[in-house]
């Protein structure tokens, strides 16, 4: 699902992958957003590679999204990527400050 790759999980209960390197551009001003992600999930048979992980949130680099919507589309394509339900994927996706504002978008 959406470039993202999975291998077999050696019997961990949680996985937590933090990175600062995701951008991508405001639907309204056009300016690239940049943003600190954690994504927290409690893996089935399968955990996801990071290599992988790594150039599906550069290829947002050149996409418009708002930072709640795009929590929300990261949650949805790491669960279906390891095939588990939505639930069992936490998204925590902080805009850096722009404008003097910080959004935090929890999933």
């Amino acid at each position: 699902m959406a470039g993202l790759e999975t291998f077999p999980n050696p019997g961990a209960r949680a996985v937590e992958l933090t990175s600062d390197e995701l951008t991508a551009v405001c639907p309204l001003t056009h300016q690239p957003d940049l943003y600190v992600l954690t994504i927290r999930y409690r893996p089935g048979e399968t955990c996801l590679e990071t290599r992988s992980l790594k150039h599906y949130l550069g290829a947002f680099r050149n996409e418009e999204h708002f930072c709640e919507a795009l929590a929300v589309r990261i949650r949805d394509d790491v669960a279906g990527a390891l095939g588990i339900a939505a639930q069992a994927v936490d998204v925590s996706l902080t805009q850096k400050a722009r404008g003097g504002i910080t959004i935090t978008a929890s999933t």
